[in-house]
């Protein structure tokens, strides 16, 4: 019998959070299907051999959750049971709120709320069946505090917050955990938007002095997975060097 823990969606795992985490998982024990939408095939490819290294099991899905059907066509392709999700899917939209487009606005509100719904919905099943399951959400400081030129951003994960809390009540009885990682100005190529002097401004707001990692909220979400975190439900873990 395989010594292998269940297998973990993890969505947006082409981008620096996602990645770290599902390499991370895969160190755990866990098998992965790696979800992303444009990523390329060398890079997911090179992604999912880090998985293999550690003898995971490792499939690359593709699917545009910024889509109405995005969650239904993510998960025609998953072809085995899954008693995990991370999800990490969704970038931020910088800007002012009156130059927003109306396809950008729904597209986040569908990469970070409404597909993040539709996958938990089926997936909820099996997990509930199993008396076994754990989903993470990747949220963001800005879902409590909200932040100027990031409204609709802040807005999305405020939802998936709100969600997060909602379903823990539901599905706690079930065995199944639900909470949520809300990291703080982390470098990734998200933040590239950001000029020298701009990233110093940011860095300078930051008690620990310093951005932080993608590996750092990988751990995070790996305690999340752990038996460590047993009794945490509906918990919104902040990863932000003492910013918030």
């Amino acid at each position: 019998m395989s010594s292998r823990k269940p297998f973990v969606l993890v969505t947006g795992a082409s981008g620096a959070i996602g990645s770290a985490a599902a390499v991370k998982l895969a160190g755990e024990g866990h098998s992965l299907f790696l979800h992303c939408h444009s990523a390329s095939e060398d890079h997911m490819d090179e992604l999912a051999e880090a998985c293999r290294s550690y003898g995971a099991e490792a499939y690359v899905v593709r699917a545009d959750l910024s889509k109405e059907n995005g969650a239904e066509i993510l998960l025609q392709q998953v072809h085995s049971p899954v008693s995990g999700l991370v999800y990490a899917a969704g970038a931020s939209l910088y800007g002012l709120l009156q130059d927003a487009e109306p396809e950008e606005i729904m597209n986040q509100f569908h990469s970070h709320l409404i597909q993040a719904v539709f996958t938990s919905q089926k997936l909820l099943p099996y997990m509930i069946q199993e008396k076994q399951g754990t989903m993470v959400f990747i949220s963001s400081i800005w879902a409590s505090s909200g932040t100027a030129m990031e409204t609709v951003y802040s807005a999305a994960k405020g939802g998936m917050e709100a969600f997060v809390r909602s379903l823990a009540k539901e599905a706690a009885p079930s065995g199944v955990k639900v909470n949520a990682v809300a990291p703080g100005v982390i470098d990734t190529p998200m933040n590239g938007i950001f000029t020298g002097e701009e990233r110093e401004d940011l860095v300078a707001q930051i008690p620990a002095g310093r951005m932080g990692r993608p590996d750092e909220v990988a751990e995070a979400v790996a305690f999340l997975f752990s038996n460590s975190s047993s009794y945490m439900n509906g918990h919104i873990l902040q990863i932000d060097g003492g910013f918030s």
